[in-house]
């Protein structure tokens, strides 16, 4: 299992970023590259607990399906969202916000295993944590850029 942790400051308070992390109309927007689009579960809006959504884009040419669901939630500090089918063998997204200098850091750790034995293993380190880190890094400009 391998992870990776991206921090950003924005200009804005931790209900304002809380709320656009989980907001499935924002997200479709800052992977617009991939194609992605929720397809089942909730589509749009905010998720909340409990809820789940179903994604699909294409991720390394190839068009895939994601369902995640959010497994915790504690409003504006904290939310989980676990993947519950798709490609990989485990993939579970945290998302941390707090006040820090009059603004809010927000951190978000993904911890993701591949399938596919030694095969995986070696796409977790060649390939999918530079990938993860810049697709997080994207998001959490489109995030910051849509609050501030």
């Amino acid at each position: 299992m391998r992870s990776v942790t991206v921090e950003t400051w924005i200009a804005a308070s931790e209900e304002a970023c809380f709320d656009a992390a989980r907001d499935l109309d924002l997200h479709v927007r800052s992977l617009a590259h991939t194609n992605e689009q929720a397809v089942a579960g909730r589509t749009s809006v905010l998720i909340e607990l409990g809820e789940d959504v179903t994604w699909r884009g294409r991720h390394f040419g190839v068009m895939q399906h994601f369902t995640s669901k959010i497994t915790a939630f504690e409003r504006p500090h904290y939310f989980q969202d676990t993947m519950q089918r798709g490609a990989f063998k485990s993939f579970v997204h945290d998302h941390y916000f707090s006040t820090v200098n009059g603004g809010t850091t927000m951190c978000d750790v993904v911890a993701f295993a591949a399938p596919l034995g030694v095969l995986g293993w070696m796409a977790e380190r060649v390939l999918l944590e530079r990938y993860l880190t810049r697709v997080l890094g994207a998001r959490a400009l489109v995030i910051k850029a849509a609050v501030e």
